[in-house]
C-alpha cells in the first residue's frame, strides 16, 4: 500500500512515498530488500529536519521567565510541604507521648 502526502509548506506532493508494505511475499516486504530499513531511516529523519524547521522556538526571555516559575513554584511546595510535614510529625509524637506508646 503506498501513501502519498502534500507537503503543508510547498504544497507539492512529498519528496517520496510511504511504503507501508505487510513483509508477507513478493511485493517488497522485509525480505526482499535487506537494506530497506537504511532508506526507511533516511526517509524518517528527512522528515524529522523538516518537522524541526517548523518548530517556534521560546526567547531567551520567554525561557528565562518560565524558569523562574518552575524554580519558585518547587521553592513554595518545597517549604509547603516540609511545613505540612513537621506539623504531622509533631502532632504524632504528642500523641505519642499522651498515650504513652
Amino acid at each position: 500500500m503506498k501513501t502519498s502526502t502534500l507537503d503543508p509548506v510547498k504544497g507539492t506532493p512529498a519528496s517520496r512515498p510511504v511504503n507501508r508494505s505487510s513483509g508477507d511475499g513478493d511485493d517488497g516486504g522485509v525480505l526482499s530488500r535487506p537494506t530497506a530499513w537504511w532508506d526507511r531511516a533516511r526517509s524518517f529523519l528527512s522528515e524529522v529536519r523538516n518537522e524541526m524547521k517548523r518548530v517556534t522556538w521560546p526567547s531567551r526571555r520567554e525561557v528565562y521567565a518560565t524558569t523562574v516559575v518552575v524554580i519558585l513554584v518547587s521553592v513554595f511546595f518545597g517549604v509547603y510541604l516540609w511545613v505540612i510535614d513537621l506539623t504531622l510529625s509533631s502532632a504524632v509524637h504528642w500523641l505519642f507521648a499522651r498515650v504513652g506508646a
